[in-house]
């Protein structure tokens, strides 16, 4: 039985790394999937991880309809996998099509994606994989606050501060520069301090 799967964890565990291994574990067995991704964070088109593994991706727009995508590639050939990163990105709509896809098609979908933004509130598309998922496996490697404790919660910051205000989505990274807006991932405690690595208190 096809499953819809949310994998899910904060920045920095290593999602989109297991996403690309999944892939070639189906792939390698001869299956054939489609990869999506939205909003990468090394341009249009490329799922990539930390790590440096890239893989070729379709670039997920407002306008991306999956079921109809899909039920057209599968009128060529056979697919019997998704593989969609940055999932948080997508609209409640588009979570909605992957699960038709599931139900209606047969097809697996493996759906990445980090579940609460900066603010500590659900994105859309995590809210809505959360509903309808089959399964939601969270990673197990577990990414760490500056403090040694196991990191929860994704923080923006702003010169090295963190800010509670913007946009849902910025694309960003951790570890970039403390003069430009980046992410760092804390523990709740130091989160809702605000205490990010740059804090005084935090040498």
């Amino acid at each position: 039985m096809s499953e819809l799967v949310f994998f899910t964890g904060t920045m920095d565990c290593g999602k989109s790394t297991l996403a690309a291994q999944v892939n070639y574990n189906h792939a390698s067995r001869g299956r054939r999937g489609l990869v999506f991704t939205k909003n990468d964070r090394a341009g249009s088109g490329i799922l990539s991880s930390r790590l440096g593994l890239e893989v070729a991706a379709i670039e997920v727009n407002d306008e991306t309809n999956f079921f109809s995508l899909v039920l057209e590639e599968n009128s060529h050939d056979a697919i019997d996998y998704l593989i969609c990163d940055e999932a948080q990105f997508f609209s409640r709509e588009q979570i909605n099509q992957l699960a038709h896809i599931v139900d209606d098609l047969d097809i697996d979908v493996f759906a990445f994606g980090i579940t609460s933004d900066f603010r500590t509130e659900l994105f859309p598309g995590s809210a809505r994989l959360i509903e309808l998922a089959d399964r939601i496996e969270t990673l197990q490697v577990e990414a760490l606050c500056w403090c040694g404790r196991k990191g929860t919660h994704n923080a923006r910051t702003s010169n090295g501060v963190m800010v509670t205000e913007g946009d849902q989505v910025f694309v960003g990274d951790t570890g970039v520069d403390a003069d430009v807006i980046g992410y760092e991932v804390l523990c709740r405690r130091h989160h809702m301090q605000g205490m990010t690595l740059s804090h005084p208190e935090a040498d």
